[in-house]
């Protein structure tokens, strides 16, 4: 072991990153910048070639921190995973999506360890990022590891959740405080030896448990939250109001209360995904996630309600979803990110669609969508709004040019509460 903490510490160790993505590629370019030798492992040929050509295709990852790390030659990309073989460190950052069932599928997590045993040798450490369901690390990565070396003597496993926010240009890996377990007190200690030089702040807890309740919890927090807003809006219609005022005025309270905003539901990753595998392993335990299940139900649900309010303001202009000129206007999950996993706009189009209306889209960020089989018209930036029967906002993009939306629609159905604060005539914007 003391052969491992001197590479760490001196930063002189090989650190293999499995899963070159939204997660993997910002935490093995901090690695590398804090003077690691780094090899980002990939089954992804063009993701691992753009890479080596110094091609920066997560827009997250500062672009000098990308240059600095290619130029230096210590991060270089593979899709040979012999090269596990030189690794000292392991950081795993492969998806977990949702089987067909919304089950926990970490079938990419269990083919990497499979790979990893394949060439494990004494000192290495193995950190996982991905999220997971309570009980993964410990469970079903430590038996596999354990097998022909005694963890916390010849072989090392930690769990850390990555904590990644798409957008956020504050705060990045470096600055975003990172949880860290190990499944003995050896194990731990390797890993924040790894971590140290990369992240600012390091929060160490008890269990890899623990760890994997603590990503799942931070975002039921935000599922639930959200939940509870968009149940606002779902009945603002029969009370008169409009949520997005309503949140906004009581975020003037500075104590006890924080500002979560209504939208058309919800995608991405985590909030959409991450809560499920916690309501999962608890039924697995016999018990149930209320909560989760009630915001799951209500987020899932909005949007049919934007559907329905969409064909409302059709009926209000005079007109049927049948043969209306719909736009939808941003279809990724978040505001200028380049991201459709788990969108909500997906399920507004497929409603449109089947009640018979011409749906095109306008997404900067998005150059071809296809939707239930339908390649969809993508409207070009710089194109009128008025030749749409209606125009449904669901992710307000910084390049949305709002006046210009506001002056040339006939009809709007504002999801987002993009248009709040522009002069001019109202009577023709919608909300949720």
């Amino acid at each position: 072991m003391s052969h491992l903490l001197a590479k760490l510490d001196s930063r002189s160790a090989t650190v293999v990153v499995c899963g070159a993505g939204y997660v993997g590629l910002p935490m093995a370019v901090e690695l590398a910048t804090s003077g690691f030798s780094v090899r980002a492992l990939d089954t992804d040929s063009h993701r691992i070639r753009a890479l080596n050509q110094g091609e920066r295709y997560v827009a997250d990852v500062p672009e000098q921190s990308f240059d600095q790390a290619i130029s230096s030659g210590r991060l270089k990309g593979t899709t040979d995973p012999g090269v596990l073989s030189l690794a000292d460190a392991v950081v795993i950052c492969v998806p977990t999506p949702l089987s067909a069932g919304r089950e926990p599928d970490i079938r990419h997590i269990v083919a990497v360890i499979d790979e990893v045993v394949r060439y494990q040798h004494r000192d290495m450490l193995v950190a996982l990022e991905s999220t997971t369901y309570p009980g993964t690390t410990e469970g079903v990565i430590a038996p596999r590891l354990g097998a022909r070396f005694e963890l916390g003597v010849d072989a090392f496993l930690a769990y850390s959740p990555q904590r990644v926010d798409p957008g956020n240009t504050t705060f990045r890996p470096r600055n975003t405080p990172k949880i860290v377990a190990g499944v003995t007190p050896a194990c731990l200690d390797a890993a924040l030896r790894l971590y140290r030089g990369a992240i600012d702040t390091l929060v160490p807890v008890s269990s890899p448990t623990t760890a994997e309740v603590v990503k799942l919890f931070e975002n039921v927090f935000r599922a639930v939250n959200i939940g509870l807003v968009n149940e606002l809006a779902m009945v603002s219609g029969q009370l008169g109001i409009d949520p997005f005022e309503v949140v906004r005025a009581a975020a003037t309270k500075p104590y006890g209360f924080m500002p979560f905003y209504p939208g058309p539901g919800v995608g991405g990753h985590c909030i959409a995904v991450d809560p499920l595998y916690l309501s999962w392993r608890l039924a697995e335990l016999g018990q149930r996630a209320r909560f989760v299940e009630l915001a799951e139900s209500i987020n899932r649900a909005m949007p049919d309600h934007v559907l329905e309010r969409a064909l409302a303001a059709l009926v209000a202009s005079g007109k049927s979803a049948r043969g209306s000129k719909v736009l939808v206007y941003g279809v990724t999950y978040k505001r200028d990110v380049a991201d459709t996993r788990e969108s909500p706009a997906f399920a507004v189009i497929q409603g449109l669609l089947r009640h018979g209306a011409d749906v095109s889209y306008m997404d900067p960020l998005i150059g071809e969508l296809t939707v239930e089989g339908v390649a969809l018209e993508r409207a070009n930036a710089a194109s009128s709004f008025e030749g749409y029967d209606l125009v449904v906002v669901l992710t307000d993009h910084a390049a949305l040019d709002r006046p210009r939306l506001l002056a040339e629609a006939r009809a709007v159905l504002d999801t987002r509460d993009a248009l709040a604060g522009l002069p001019g005539a109202r009577s023709h914007v919608y909300g949720l």
